[in-house]
């Protein structure tokens, strides 16, 4: 028996601005969706165009609270990048570095939900 990673679902409250972002931080692209017939939820899935992982939005119409509960936000999704000082640099001008660790080479970004992202330079 194998098993093989396909998504992550990450539950969104703006899907646009959610889209917007995983786009200009991280280039990821639209690969399809599934929209509700009574308009319920839409799930967007997200790739980079180089693995078959996707990130899975999903945004909920119904959804009655302020924001998710994300807990203390120590989970969360790594990305390795080819241009890490690019990529800090731009996600510093995107204000949304949370944390970094020098000594261990990485630094973290929040989406617009509060979602913890892991940034780690190309070995």
């Amino acid at each position: 028996m194998k098993f093989q990673f396909i998504h992550e679902n990450y539950n969104v409250m703006n899907l646009e601005k959610s889209m917007q972002f995983y786009e200009e931080a991280l280039g990821l692209k639209e690969v399809r969706r599934k929209e509700a017939e009574d308009g319920s939820f839409i799930i967007v899935y997200l790739g980079d165009g180089e693995t078959d992982f996707e990130l899975e939005l999903t945004w909920l119409r119904d959804w009655d609270k302020e924001h998710y509960d994300l807990g203390d936000c120590e989970f969360h999704l790594a990305f390795r990048v080819d241009d890490y000082d690019g990529a800090f640099k731009k996600h510093q001008e995107m204000d949304c570095v949370v944390f970094e660790n020098p000594d261990m080479g990485i630094y973290f970004i929040t989406d617009p939900d509060g979602y913890w992202l892991e940034i780690v330079p190309a070995k």
